[in-house]
């Protein structure tokens, strides 16, 4: 087996054993991302250079993880790198400070491999909104790789990348995960700092990892987690050690199984693979119930109107005056607005900042948004009912295996749909993590995810780590990179 092949564990414990090096690690990543990012398309900017020095000058491991690779997605800002979140708007900005999680890395003395790809802004889960380029996904190179962490998604895929950090704004770091066969965790709203993560939607983005089993999971998150007094919806809870849950025993874990998350809109193949993944919790001992969340119907739209309403706000700073692009073509201030965000914002983005406009302007305000946000006060508490009487909840991550590119991008409408099963999460401020659990008739990859508690990561780890034991996803399953 490839050194890029391994999870970071198993690459610490041949580390810890003498029998590779920090500098073949990184030269093996670094060849990978020679050789396949022709075909993936994963990265905006390629640190590889960069990443041969550094690497170089970590003459002992004084940290667990010191020399370990990583990718970030190009939305978190790397001081003296550029942070572009893929639009022409920030194509030459250089952030002048590290987000919090960067700081936290850079404690450990950690290589960057590169700043990944994304739909413009995070707005879009297909990650064909870049400005840039389209990734695709590794498993096979005509569908998307899911958005809005696509870039990072598939980079860990493609075996590119040992592991990555995504944003999660509706479900931006589980549906790629899903699409592209490999785990991704969406913390609980607080638990990671938002300082340095340019702001889609403020009250629903959270940073979380990516990686390639549930182990790196935990470990990743173990970094990242923590109080920070710079992000003012930062929770300051005692440290834990995620790591700690991995164990393989869910016997007398009661899961609630939404039956609304199984209707029409998710894919049969989809439904029964998730289906059989939840005969195999019953098998190992844990009690399994449908359950029932009737506000989930009305989830997609109280996302849709806040999110939209809160990017209206937050994209509101690029004018052209202040920082990102600025036309060229403009003989007045209202020019230099107008065609500055014109020509620098892509057409998702100007489609959300109109419909956040609009749900906030007068006379639609009481109609839209405030009844939205009453109605995401209930959704949170119709969690909490169901939390009473279960410990997890299980449901499809995706209603559908990645799709075909270009089969989507015209269709709006059929996009967000893409996004039923995550958004609630996010509109609930809850932990969630999807895990693959089998594949399609055509080989393509399904996941699964696993709901928690606020604040309840080791539960949904526990829950994970036990599947995955079981199903031996990666042992059996392979990108194969076809066209």
């Amino acid at each position: 087996m490839e050194l890029y092949e391994l999870t970071v564990h198993e690459l610490l414990e041949k580390l810890d054993n003498n029998e590779i090096s920090l500098e073949d690690i990184t030269k093996s990543y670094v060849d990978r991302i020679n050789d396949k990012e022709k075909d993936v398309q994963a990265f905006v900017t390629i640190s590889d250079e960069e990443a041969l020095e550094k690497v170089k000058t970590i003459k002992e491991r004084n940290t667990k993880f010191a020399g370990i690779p990583i990718g970030i997605k190009d939305n978190m800002c790397i001081k003296g790198s550029k942070t572009t979140c893929s639009s022409k708007m920030l194509e030459n900005f250089v952030a002048p400070y590290n987000a919090t999680v960067i700081e936290k890395l850079n404690q450990e003395n950690m290589i960057y491999l590169g700043k990944l790809n994304m739909d413009e802004f995070a707005m879009g889960a297909s990650t064909e909104y870049s400005a840039f380029k389209k990734t695709r996904n590794p498993w096979n190179l005509n569908t998307v790789p899911g958005g809005s962490s696509g870039g990072s998604a598939a980079a860990v895929a493609a075996n590119m990348v040992p592991w990555a950090l995504g944003s999660d704004t509706g479900g931006s770091i589980r549906q790629p995960s899903s699409l592209c066969g490999v785990v991704g965790l969406k913390p609980t709203y607080g638990l990671v700092s938002r300082y340095g993560l340019v702001a889609f939607a403020s009250s629903l983005d959270q940073i979380g990892p990516i990686t390639k089993d549930v182990t790196d999971s935990a470990m990743l998150l173990n970094l990242i987690a923590g109080h920070d007094e710079r992000d003012s919806t930062s929770v300051d809870i005692e440290k834990k050690d995620y790591t700690k849950a991995l164990k393989e025993d869910v016997k007398g874990l009661k899961i609630g199984v939404p039956k609304e998350y199984f209707g029409d809109g998710i894919n049969e193949e989809v439904k029964k693979s998730v289906k059989e993944a939840i005969k195999k919790y019953e098998e190992m001992g844990a009690i399994v119930e449908e359950c029932s969340l009737d506000i989930a119907d009305e989830s997609l739209a109280v996302y849709y109107i806040i999110a939209c309403a809160e990017a209206s706000s937050n994209l509101g700073r690029f004018d052209g005056i202040r920082y990102g692009y600025r036309t060229k073509n403009f003989a007045s201030l209202k020019d230099i607005y107008r065609n500055s965000r014109s020509e620098g914002f892509g057409a998702e983005v100007k489609r959300r900042i109109i419909l956040g406009t609009y749900v906030l302007s007068s006379g639609y305000y009481d109609a839209y948004y405030k009844k939205a946000q009453k109605v995401r006060t209930i959704i949170r508490k119709e969690f909490e009912k169901l939390f009473e009487k279960y410990d997890v909840l299980l449901t499809p991550t995706s209603p559908t295996v990645a799709y075909e590119i270009g089969s989507k991008s015209n269709n709006p409408l059929e996009m967000y749909l893409a996004d039923l099963c995550t958004v609630t999460v996010n509109i609930a401020g809850l932990p969630g993590i999807s895990i693959p659990c089998g594949v399609d008739s055509t080989g393509m990859p399904i996941g699964m995810q696993l709901i928690g508690k606020h604040f309840d990561e080791e539960t949904i780890l526990r829950a994970a780590y036990t599947y995955e034991k079981q199903a031996k996803f990666r042992e059996n399953h392979k990108p194969t990179f076809k066209k």
